[in-house]
């Protein structure tokens, strides 16, 4: 099922910032002008295994000068230099690490992090997978992984030459490296952390 759309404008970056504030006006993320209604509040198992990574990677880059931030977090992807008003992309990713603390100020991050990981849900998994693949991609994100609670599977697409090679696609066990800032996830670790399969 689609994400539902605000209206059929193109918005910026400064509409987008006059909007009520969540929890009183709904979520969203601008993809090309676009504003995708963001979901109700995901499942306990999505916030799990979200809370689990957040800790292994928080835990690892201590001490690294790169930081990781959860959603809700705006990420503006500039897609020249224009003001942050004008811009036309902002998504709102589940884990964001960045390395470059220029990007960072108090709105969250002006331009592409390090790494991302969205932890799929069946309401969103088809804008991660196609519409924000193709985000990162054109914006430079170095890592973009996807992770499927449901199938303890994690998909892993690696910047080269500007594009994603082939994505690398891992069980949730052992440990997989994320080259962009060197941290590696302990999966069986992570998992360990959530409730058993059903």
């Amino acid at each position: 099922m689609p994400l539902a759309v605000k209206d059929n404008r193109r918005h910026t970056y400064g509409e987008y910032l006059t909007w009520p504030e969540w929890p009183l006006g709904e979520r969203y993320e601008l993809i090309d002008g676009v504003a995708y209604a963001m979901t109700p509040a995901p499942s306990r198992s999505h916030q799990r295994l979200l809370g689990e990574l957040f800790r292994e990677i928080a835990q690892a880059l201590e001490q690294s000068g790169c930081e990781v931030n959860i959603a809700p977090f705006d990420v503006r992807l500039p897609d020249h230099d224009e003001a942050d008003e004008a811009i036309v992309n902002v998504v709102q990713p589940d884990l964001v690490v960045v390395c470059d603390p220029a990007k960072l100020d108090e709105r969250g991050c002006r331009g592409a992090p390090d790494w991302i990981v969205e932890v799929l849900s069946p309401s969103t998994a088809a804008h991660d997978q196609i519409r924000k693949l193709a985000l990162y991609e054109r914006h430079g994100v170095k890592e973009y992984w996807l992770a499927h609670p449901t199938d303890r599977v994690v998909t892993v697409y690696r910047l080269e030459e500007g594009r994603y090679g082939r994505p690398e696609i891992h069980e949730m066990n052992g440990r997989v490296t994320a080259r962009c800032c060197g941290v590696e996830v302990d999966w069986d670790r992570v998992v360990a952390g959530l409730e058993p399969r059903q």
